[in-house]
């Protein structure tokens, strides 16, 4: 019982880290201007994702433009375009390979490959917060170093968005998700069997069997009598 309610848990944590990793996917909050130097009052706000970038204008005016080109991107955000897709396709495998292995589910019941379905799904998932938290971490480096880099204008200088940690939160619960499905579904039940008492049965009294009637001990009959010579007078 112990163990079905520490494999929900691992799967509802995780579940959480394969919702932030969708968003964190989609926003376009991964770069935003850094506010810095003669940058500090400024009546325009710029911010960029995998996807899309974005313009926001101080009359409240909310501009994106997709990106055109997949071969014109900088090599580093195709790489973390491709992890980042391929973080919520592992979720998603993740998610219905755990539902069939785990124990509160009727799939699979019974059969001794249940509990390898269920480690599947938590390895996963584990997988698929690694692959999350490989390019946010990366581009979170990217935007410290270009943030302190001296040579650098202050305009082109960014901040870490919203979707970066937004990213670092879904990664790091996905992974510990994956890892309570995973140890989880590596116990054996140590439930002990149920103790039935034996039955007794009572004993059968025996069975008393008649005896057979032996022919020889008949008495005579009075016509057998007379008929050998004897009479009854002679036994008076």
């Amino acid at each position: 019982m112990a163990s079905m309610i520490l494999q929900l848990l691992g799967f509802s944590v995780a579940l959480i880290g394969f919702i932030g990793t969708i968003v964190a996917t989609v926003l376009p909050h991964w770069w935003r201007t850094a506010h810095v130097g003669t940058n500090i009052i400024t009546a325009v706000a710029y911010m960029k994702g995998l996807w899309m970038e974005c313009v926001w204008h101080s009359t409240g005016i909310y501009q994106c433009q997709v990106h055109q080109s997949q071969l014109a991107l900088p090599r580093d955000l195709q790489v973390a375009r491709a992890m980042m897709v391929v973080a919520c396709v592992l979720s998603v495998l993740a998610s219905v390979v755990s539902v069939c292995g785990m124990k509160c589910t009727q799939c699979a019941k019974g059969s001794s490959s249940k509990r390898m379905i269920a480690a599947f799904g938590g390895v996963f998932f584990a997988l698929a917060g690694l692959m999350c938290l490989i390019p946010v971490a990366w581009s979170t480096n990217d935007v410290v170093q270009d943030f302190y880099n001296p040579g650098l204008p202050y305009g082109m200088k960014y901040e870490i968005g919203q979707a970066l940690y937004v990213g670092f939160i879904s990664g790091g619960l996905s992974v510990i998700g994956g890892i309570i499905i995973l140890s989880t579904s590596c116990q054996r039940d140590n439930t002990p069997l149920p103790y039935t008492p034996h039955r007794r049965y009572p004993r059968k009294a025996p069975t008393s069997r008649s005896q057979p009637v032996n022919k020889s001990n008949r008495v005579p009959s009075w016509s057998s009598a007379s008929r050998h010579g004897y009479h009854l007078n002679d036994f008076v």
